[in-house]
C-alpha cells in the first residue's frame, strides 16, 4: 500500500498495490502495522455500508468535533462517488480548507479522514456502496455537520445533486456556526 498526503493535514490516500495475474488481481486494503508505521489511527472499533441507489445522490457534510470525534477509512465497493473533506479543526493548519478525490471499485483507492474532518459524498453512478471503518464506536447526540453548498467553502462538485435528505438540507452555513 501507499499513503499519500492530501492538502487536509492528516488526512491520507491509501493506495493499494494490486497483485495481478490472469484470474484478476489481490490486493491488501487496511493493514494495522502500516498504518501505525504512517500515525494513523486504527480503524478497527466499527465498520459500516452505506447503500445508494441513484446517480447524483448527495450526503454531507457530517462531522464529530475533534475531542468527541472517530477517524474513518471510507472506500467505494460499488460503484463511483467523488469524495470531499472538509478540515473543521480550528487549530489544523487547512481549517476550512475542502478536498475531493473519485472512490470508486475499480480505482480500489480509500480515504483515511482524522477526527474532526467533515465528510460527504455525491455518487457517480447508480447502487454506489461506501464502506465504512471507525476508530471509535458510535457516540449518539454529538455528530453535526455544515451545508454542502457553503458559498464560504465553495467545494466544486462534479455534478449537480439530485437527491438530498431534509437533515442535509437543514444543516447550518459556516457563518451561522460556532467553530472553534
Amino acid at each position: 500500500m501507499q499513503f499519500v498526503a492530501t492538502p487536509i493535514t492528516g488526512a491520507v490516500e491509501i493506495r493499494p498495490t494490486p497483485n495481478q495475474d490472469s484470474r484478476g488481481f489481490f490486493a491488501r486494503s487496511y493493514c494495522a502495522r502500516e498504518f501505525a508505521e504512517n500515525g494513523l489511527s486504527l480503524p478497527d472499533k466499527q465498520m459500516a455500508i452505506s447503500h445508494n441507489l441513484t446517480r447524483a445522490t448527495l450526503r454531507g457534510m457530517h462531522y464529530i468535533p475533534e475531542t468527541q470525534g472517530e477517524a474513518k477509512l471510507v472506500r467505494c465497493i460499488h460503484g463511483h462517488v467523488f469524495d470531499v473533506i472538509v478540515d473543521m479543526r480550528p487549530n489544523s493548519p487547512s481549517f476550512m480548507m475542502w478536498y475531493g478525490i473519485e472512490l470508486s471499485a475499480e480505482n480500489l483507492l480509500s480515504l483515511y479522514i482524522p477526527r474532526g474532518v467533515a465528510h460527504g459524498f455525491i455518487t457517480l453512478s447508480d447502487n454506489a456502496d461506501l464502506f465504512y471503518q471507525f476508530d471509535a464506536f458510535h457516540k449518539p447526540g454529538v455528530e453535526t455537520g455544515l451545508r454542502w453548498d457553503d458559498p464560504d467553502i465553495a467545494i466544486c462538485w462534479p455534478i449537480a445533486p439530485q437527491t438530498i435528505s431534509e437533515r442535509d438540507l437543514a444543516l447550518p452555513f459556516l457563518r451561522d456556526m460556532d467553530v472553534k
